[in-house]
């Protein structure tokens, strides 16, 4: 029993690493992208803004599809093809010659990152002990935030010593497929899923079940996508830090990895909904200190806050998100909770700048607090006895 019962057996290993390559070969070269269109195309940042918001389109419009495949066929086959498909678009990178070509390769690339995602986590849930499943997913969330807090560092260091884009895509190109022949070598057990092939409906896409689980995901994504998109420009012109927003994400990164690691114990013993109730109530007190104090401590003060509430909410809500569906809708229940945020984040880049617009940043950032505050409130009124009422045993 004891080890059936493992958490870190092989294949789990490998899904998470597997993971981990994704968002390092994404993240090496993203925060460079705006710089690498200034200086090959002479592209201006209104051109900039469009050419890079593409692919977050084509994420959120996939990922409803990969878990109606990832549920509906061979997880397998469905992974590994959509880890090719991003593989295999770093190339584009190297070869497109033109702002029009780089603008499709970077819109359609995307698509196969939203899907791969999608599918990676549903097999690293597949992978798991029941009994470990809802620690696994706490864990399983390091490889993003272990990979996002370094890949970024790693980029620019290798373009201040080497000064050329292209390899910094070689290098992303590499690590996706070193992802890829490791999830090459997962075995899933015969019969472990059965494709759902019920009739075509919304809930084939979208968790319905999980509906208001998903709103409190928006409110979350909707409060951190105002911060983050705005916060860089915010510390240079409001708190003269024009280098602040790499020290910020940094203290995040070590907020959610600590929060993941403590909040790991909690899921082992079965305590979801304990994890999701500290995580918003802490996370809801960092927006309020970055809107109340307008301060370097304030502003670092939030990202450490944030940090540790976000880590125990993302594997929370995950977690319920998955007990809320049969095994053959895990799929479509990863989906909806990464669509959820999306939709969130969306909406925060949109509104936000609208506020700072109309207003001021101060405006934004009390908005951004007040959709988190909402969601809190939510979540207690409704959510919580919602999942405990409905979750599948």
């Amino acid at each position: 029993m004891k080890h059936a019962e493992k958490l870190w057996n092989s294949n789990y290993v490998k899904v998470w690493l597997a993971n981990f390559m994704i968002f390092f070969s994404f993240m090496i070269v993203t925060p460079l992208l705006p710089i690498y269109l200034s200086d090959t195309y002479h592209a201006d940042k209104d051109t900039i803004g469009f050419v890079l918001s593409g692919y977050t389109l084509t994420a959120l419009l996939a990922r409803p599809i990969a878990g109606y495949l990832v549920d509906s066929f061979s997880r397998r086959i469905v992974l590994l093809t959509c880890y090719f498909l991003f593989f295999a678009f770093f190339a584009g990178y190297l070869i497109a010659g033109t702002m029009t070509l780089f603008t499709i390769v970077r819109t359609l690339h995307g698509a196969p990152m939203g899907s791969v995602t999608v599918a990676n986590s549903t097999c690293a849930i597949d992978v798991l002990h029941p009994a470990r499943r809802a620690e696994g997913i706490g864990y399983y969330g390091l490889s993003n935030n272990l990979a996002t807090s370094i890949a970024p560092t790693a980029g620019l260091l290798v373009y201040d010593y080497i000064g050329d884009y292209d390899t910094l895509f070689i290098i992303a190109l590499c690590t996706a497929g070193i992802g890829l022949l490791i999830n090459a070598s997962v075995h899933f057990t015969k019969g472990s899923v059965i494709p759902n092939k019920s009739p075509l409906s919304l809930d084939r896409f979208f968790l319905v079940e999980g509906w208001s689980e998903g709103l409190v995901m928006v409110t979350i994504g909707l409060s951190y996508g105002v911060l983050a998109t705005y916060l860089a420009i915010y510390g240079k012109e409001r708190l003269g830090m024009s280098a602040g927003s790499g020290a910020w994400f940094a203290i995040l990164s070590c907020g959610l990895i600590l929060s993941r690691l403590v909040g790991a114990r909690s899921l082992r013993k079965g305590r979801v909904v304990e994890n999701v109730n500290h995580g918003i109530l802490v996370s809801v007190f960092g927006y309020l200190l970055f809107a109340l104090l307008e301060h370097p401590v304030g502003f670092y003060g939030a990202a450490i806050i944030i940090g540790l509430g976000n880590g125990h909410i993302w594997p929370g809500l995950q977690t319920m998100f998955i007990n809320l569906a049969p095994h053959n809708k895990r799929g479509t229940a990863n989906s909806t909770v990464l669509t959820c945020w999306d939709i969130g984040m969306g909406l925060g880049v949109v509104f936000g700048g609208m506020a700072i617009h109309q207003w001021s940043y101060s405006a934004a950032f009390w908005f951004a607090f007040i959709v988190n505050l909402l969601g809190v409130i939510f979540y207690f009124a409704y959510v919580r006895q919602h999942y405990l009422r409905m979750k599948l045993e």
